[in-house]
């Protein structure tokens, strides 16, 4: 396709520095690229690791998982006999190597691909890195703009570890073979292959001249209370002198040597042709601004989820497997956030076959009536111990059947979807089961934490919420009215689960209502047979689901309470101030983190069911697109075009967590869409 009249401008976001930038700015904004395989390549606008996830090579690599291959790319460019250095460092005595930010004069977001400018001397030149889609191979492409001539050097420092694996104190010394302008890297000679080679105007031979790093300084680990300094070892650099007009390109892969036969920049003009048909399959108004920035943030979430079962199945019955990254830079699949975030990931961006595709592969992996709460790292099973995940895979088919009246995907899960209820009235794993006395659903086990609020650390469950949470049964009760529905449009007998539907819901009504704070209870027939009056977010979903639970007389009140007490420009609050367990910030170590992270962090994918609630009180649309003015202004910061996974509960609601999270994104769209765009 090649652009047009009619052919979608992709979104830029563009950052501009007349007299350099400032180190302490863009140290803070991170890029991430990704490659529809889980892999990616990701550091700060600075190009200064400041995490153990930073690096511009981190395939996912098949048994083993995402690896970080090339961790960093030293590069030095030579004007009239003066050397600079463009890339930046931290070291672990405080200094910092940061000339590049003085000589960056832009750095643009155009789709997906980051690209910076550069002013060197007299000289000025740009530099643009992209991930090949459905491929772990990377190309970056230097172009000459204009001035005198500019002699790159550029130096790899691999590090070959998984990507959340200890960092090296020690200098590694990889496998090497060379051949010109074409090297192989291998940690071990049994191990994967990095390959790497040039492409340049003029002859650039790999120069085998090693160089050991200072120790690398990550301040985002340090603060995280992890191991935050590691060596790197360089085997050598390659170097080429470009002229005004010329381009000198890098390709890396652990492909075979052929996918770097390809012209790179006719791979950078594929991938914005890719990018540039995601938005042609959208609504017009989803083009550009805002949407157009989230349609294509969406896309760095799907995922093939490059599991050797998945290919065995999809072959078989014609599909492709396809799966959601929750979150970069450490999360896998998971299935709770998958399930949540269908709607706006696929439905909301005309890719209805993708969804298709996350649900089947899913619906292939439900075990004991329950669908796997994630895959670990470079893992082929699924872990199962979640009590909603399996319920939202009812919400995410029924938004799946509203887009699309695929009556053939009806019919192929009926059969799943009636198992898994008639597992969960039975009981199954982790005291998962409905209680025949109020028809509500109940769950927990010590030493686990089955609900969306899952943290644990140390063998420690922050918010264990064993019982019967006010989310989950409201699920329950959306999932029950759900069959009732399919049976009718299949012709069949939908009177059990009417039955089953209606004493759940008379039961919710009596049990949850805490009329001395006039708002949901958290959780019922806790431990010790207590009610929970914590102010938490969950009783959102007794109103925003297609089938509320919770009666229409007391939609105002619950509404009020979430208003006043956890809605922020961010979110909500995962608790409400006053409350003694409440943490404004989310920050220190992992203990201290975890017993923030459900105790208050603002969670940015509750505001698409809080829009969905109020929006069923009243129909302002204007008034509930305001609620995301904080979500869309976030998009310059953290991650650059895209949403954090979580934030600060006081101001200035500092982003934290993940830099990327499918769920705030999808829901960020879905409700953008919902609101219209103004």
């Amino acid at each position: 396709m090649t652009p047009g009249t009619d052919c979608p401008s992709l979104p830029r976001l563009a950052f501009e520095w007349p007299t350099g930038a400032d180190f302490s700015d863009v140290i803070t904004r991170e890029w991430l690229v990704s490659n529809g395989r889980g892999g990616y390549a990701s550091s700060t606008v600075a190009r200064c690791n400041t995490r153990r996830y930073h690096g511009l090579f981190i395939p996912g690599l098949e048994k083993r998982g995402r690896t970080v291959m090339l961790a960093r790319l030293g590069e030095q460019a030579m004007v009239g006999g003066r050397a600079y250095r463009l890339d930046a460092e931290e070291r672990v005595d405080g200094t910092q190597v940061s000339e590049g930010a003085t000589l960056l004069r832009g750095f643009h977001l155009d789709g997906l691909v980051p690209h910076w400018v550069y002013q060197v001397g007299e000289a000025r030149f740009q530099r643009k890195l992209a991930l090949v889609h459905g491929e772990n191979t990377l190309v970056i492409l230097w172009e000459h703009v204009s001035g005198p001539e500019v002699t790159l050097r550029l130096r790899p420092f691999p590090a070959l570890r998984m990507h959340d694996d200890k960092l090296h104190h020690a200098l590694l010394e990889p496998v090497m073979h060379l051949k010109g302008s074409r090297v192989e890297l291998r940690a071990t000679d049994d191990a994967p292959p990095m390959r790497m080679r040039i492409y340049s105007p003029c002859p650039a031979p790999f120069v085998s001249l090693g160089e050991t790093s200072a120790p690398q300084f990550y301040r985002v680990e340090k603060a995280r209370g992890y191991d935050y300094q590691e060596t790197l070892a360089s085997p050598g650099y390659f170097e080429c002198t470009l002229r005004p007009g010329e381009h000198l390109a890098m390709g890396v892969t652990t492909e075979d040597w052929a996918v770097l036969e390809r012209d790179p920049v006719e791979t950078l003009s594929l991938e914005y042709e890719r990018e540039r048909r995601l938005l042609v399959r959208v609504p017009e108004e989803a083009r550009s601004g805002v949407p157009a920035r989230l349609v294509l943030a969406a896309d760095q979430f799907i995922i093939d989820p490059m599991r050797p079962a998945d290919d065995a199945w999809a072959r078989a019955v014609g599909q492709d497997a396809r799966s959601v990254i929750a979150g970069y830079h450490w999360f896998t699949d998971w299935g709770r956030d998958t399930m949540i975030s269908l709607e706006g990931l696929t439905l909301c961006t005309g890719r209805p076959r993708t969804a298709a595709a996350i649900l089947r592969t899913f619906q292939h992996y439900v075990r004991d009536g329950l669908l796997p709460n994630l895959f670990p790292e470079g893992g082929h099973e699924g872990l199962y111990h979640t009590a909603d995940a399996t319920m939202w895979f009812f919400h995410a088919v029924d938004r799946y059947l509203e887009h699309t009246k695929d009556e053939e995907l009806l019919r192929d899960f009926y059969p799943t979807m009636a198992g898994i209820i008639e597992h969960h009235q039975k009981g199954t794993r982790h005291n998962i089961r409905v209680d025949p006395a109020d028809g509500l659903l109940s769950q927990g086990q010590e030493g686990y934490q089955l609900t969306w609020m899952d943290a644990k650390v140390d063998g420690w469950v922050v918010t264990p919420r064993r019982g019967k949470p006010v989310e989950i049964n409201a699920l329950w009760f959306n999932a029950l009215r759900l069959m009732v529905e399919w049976s009718e449009r299949l012709g069949k007998d939908a009177r059990p689960y009417a039955a089953a539907a209606e004493k759940a819901y008379g039961s919710f009504n009596r049990r949850f209502w805490n009329a001395a704070n006039a708002c949901l209870f958290d959780v019922v027939d806790g431990e010790g047979g207590k009610d929970d009056p914590a102010v938490r977010p969950n009783q959102v979903f007794a109103i925003s689901l297609k089938y509320p639970v919770l009666r229409r007389d007391k939609w105002e009140p619950v509404l009020q309470k979430v208003r006043e007490e956890l809605l922020t420009p961010v979110g909500l609050r995962s608790l409400a101030p006053g409350h003694v367990d409440y943490k404004p910030k989310y920050d220190g170590d992992l203990r201290a983190r975890d017993a923030a992270y459900h105790q208050g962090t603002v969670w940015g994918w509750l505001i698409g069911h809080y829009v969905d609630a109020t929006l069923k009180v009243n129909t302002d649309k204007t008034a509930a697109r305001a609620l995301l003015k904080g979500l869309e202004e976030h998009l310059e910061h953290s991650g650059v075009g895209q949403i954090s996974e979580i934030f600060d509960a006081t101001e200035p609601y500092r982003p934290r967590g993940c830099i990327a999270q499918a769920w705030s994104v999808a829901e960020a769209l879905r409700v953008f869409l919902k609101t219209g765009v103004h």
